[in-house]
């Protein structure tokens, strides 16, 4: 919100949610009346485009969303090295109001212009005098309008709402008070009512006019320049009819100067041009390359995790992905394709995001398979390929410590990374499975008078170092399934031996579990607490019972860009095998921590807390 929020700053459907779109059902039962009573021919062009134009700019928009923050993380032209937190995409959440508000007046205007109907698909005279009409009139009124909003009272009460958004996304574009976008739309009408009644209007024009805006306010608001040296030495004149992104990242930073639309030709006019604006332009453009210290290696996890990316769609990513919301089933053939893209065509991982802590540059990057392909045997040499080029490609470009995250280090797939280690023994880049830290969570998670604890699960690096610590406490760790009491048994110490359990009657009230089905839930006693040991978490099906959350850490306040979740984990919070990956280039610790290799836990721990790691977890 602005500062001072002034009249007409919310939107009038801003109370209806998610169901904001239901303010166009007018629209669709008009379209649905006039079918009924006299079949299609009865839609003419004009009103049949109202609706799909609406969607294929929220398609455009969106392009733009996912293109800027994958280039954000991984170009050298960012022009604001600057994150961007929680709060600002929330602020930004409702960037398709003003797309509803556009289908709305585009519907009353075919309604009460009578010129308006059935209009011809295309006019090129109508095109240039929408051209001219908008380089003059509009592109001088909002110059001026633009200063306005500067103005103290005016700022304050509407304007300074967009610019709370310091480091620009395409997106920030259009996140202006309601009252803002009425007068935009009013300038933007100017070309549009002006060739209606000159009488060489027509739909396509319309339609190609508010993407040009779309392109272009997208465009303006990029974070990185992407605007051709080129163009500017091959039509001079242009500098002045077209504005980068540099030059209005200086309107978000500096905030008294670069006023224009889209053509800073009325900068150069009033004196109003940052004097710095062709040095950012040029520093930009060229760029600083940039080797993160760090890459979490990850991938996607369900279907809808492709667009839970921070490179999908923002709001959604900003939340748990285990959040329950009616509309992503809407988003299923989405996810289908996004599935078979990335299965055809997914030759490497890709960069999500790009994180700092201190002077530490971090990197996330996405192996474009999903959890079903890495169950699959005959997909098990294709993903280990992907995986290793991946290692190999931050050896080369000098990262410190690549941390494998999910299920890109289990145990059947590449013995945990330990494959790969073997195979590179001079490999530079450090592998961390994390093991250390997230045994070090489990056993922080368990009551520190606790006598007795079930362990249910397989033989994994976690579970056996946290049985044998348990046990090192006099813990009494209880175990059912003979096989994995008998392989614990004999790597026990002998004078440990006596706290590890084999009954499938005791059942203690805590649970470590990595794995555990309905049935099996059903047989823990009243009460009890499931502390899940792996990557994924637990299906919760007792009301009765505790679940407490996969072995994670909330992270420092120091932490810069972050703005989304880590899958199922709540924000702000991230798992302790990613972390320990951070830990790892932090304390510049020289070891592998994969395969059979462990970082000690309280070694881990002391280290997480000491850089300012807090427990989520509390025993």
């Amino acid at each position: 919100m602005a500062t001072r929020p002034g009249p007409l700053t919310e939107w009038p459907w801003q109370r209806l949610g998610n169901f904001k779109y239901v303010v166009m059902a007018p629209v669709v039962v008009h379209g649905a009346r006039r079918v009924s009573a006299g079949g299609w021919g009865e839609i003419d062009l004009a009103f049949a485009l109202i609706l799909p134009s609406l969607l294929l700019r929220m398609i455009h928009n969106q392009i733009w969303i996912s293109a800027a923050r994958y280039q954000t993380a991984r170009s050298k032209h960012r022009i604001v090295d600057r994150g961007i937190e929680f709060e600002q995409v929330d602020r930004e959440r409702g960037w398709d109001d003003q797309i509803i508000l556009n289908g709305l007046l585009f519907y009353v205007g075919y309604l009460l212009i009578p010129s308006a109907r059935h209009l011809p698909a295309w006019r090129t005279d109508g095109a240039v005098a929408t051209a001219l009409l908008h380089a003059g009139p509009v592109e001088f009124l909002y110059y001026w309008f633009h200063r306005a909003l500067h103005h103290h009272f005016l700022y304050s009460r509407y304007h300074s709402h967009h610019h709370s958004s310091i480091v620009t996304e395409p997106i920030t574009s259009v996140i202006h008070p309601f009252a803002e976008h009425i007068v935009y739309y009013v300038l933007f009408a100017i070309p549009m009512l002006s060739t209606i009644y000159m009488g060489n209007a027509s739909v396509l024009g319309f339609v190609v006019y508010i993407a040009y805006i779309d392109f272009m306010n997208n465009m303006g608001h990029c974070n990185f320049e992407l605007v051709p040296k080129w163009m500017f030495q091959v039509f001079p004149p242009l500098k002045y009819l077209l504005y980068t992104p540099s030059f209005h990242s200086l309107h978000h930073t500096q905030f008294r100067t670069n006023y224009s639309l889209f053509m800073p030709f009325y900068d150069y006019i009033y004196n109003t041009m940052d004097k710095s604006s062709d040095q950012l332009y040029e520093s930009s453009l060229k760029g600083t390359e940039e080797t993160p210290d760090l890459v979490h290696l990850t991938h996607m996890t369900n279907l809808q995790s492709a667009y839970h990316l921070r490179i999908g769609f923002a709001s959604i990513a900003s939340r748990p992905s285990d959040s329950s919301m009616w509309y992503m089933w809407t988003l299923w053939p989405l996810a289908w394709l996004s599935m078979v893209f990335a299965w055809v065509y997914g030759s490497s991982a890709f960069v999500v995001e790009r994180i700092k802590l201190k002077k530490l540059k971090m990197q996330t990057w996405a192996v474009p398979r999903y959890n079903f392909q890495y169950g699959l045997n005959w997909e098990r040499e294709s993903i280990n390929d992907l995986i290793e080029k991946a290692i190999l490609d931050a050896d080369a470009r000098g990262v410190k410590v690549l941390s494998l995250g999910l299920l890109n280090q289990a145990k059947q797939l590449n013995g945990g990374g330990e494959l790969f280690r073997q195979k590179y023994p001079k490999l530079r880049v450090r592998l961390v499975d994390g093991s250390g830290l997230a045994t070090a969570v489990v056993l922080k998670s368990i009551l520190q008078d606790a006598k007795q604890v079930f362990l249910h699960a397989g033989p994994s690096k976690i579970a056996c170092a946290t049985a044998f610590a348990l046990c090192e406490k006099g813990v009494k760790v209880i175990m059912n399934p003979k096989k994995e009491y008998d392989m614990l048994k004999s790597q026990i110490a002998d004078s440990r031996a006596s706290y590890l359990k084999h009954s499938g009657n005791q059942m203690p009230q805590i649970w470590l579990v990595d794995n555990i089905d309905d049935k099996e839930q059903k047989m823990a006693p009243q009460g009890t607490t499931f502390i899940p040991i792996s990557q994924f978490p637990i299906k919760k099906i007792r009301k009765d019972c505790t679940y407490l959350s996969t072995p994670a850490m909330k992270i420092p306040e120091t932490m810069q860009n972050i703005h989304s979740c880590e899958n199922w984990l709540p924000r702000k919070v991230m798992s302790a095998w990613r972390i320990a990956g951070i830990l790892h280039a932090l304390e510049g610790w020289n070891m592998h921590e994969c395969g059979d290799a462990l970082i000690d836990a309280e070694k881990a721990w002391s280290a997480a807390i000491r850089h300012g790691f807090v427990p989520l977890n509390k025993a």
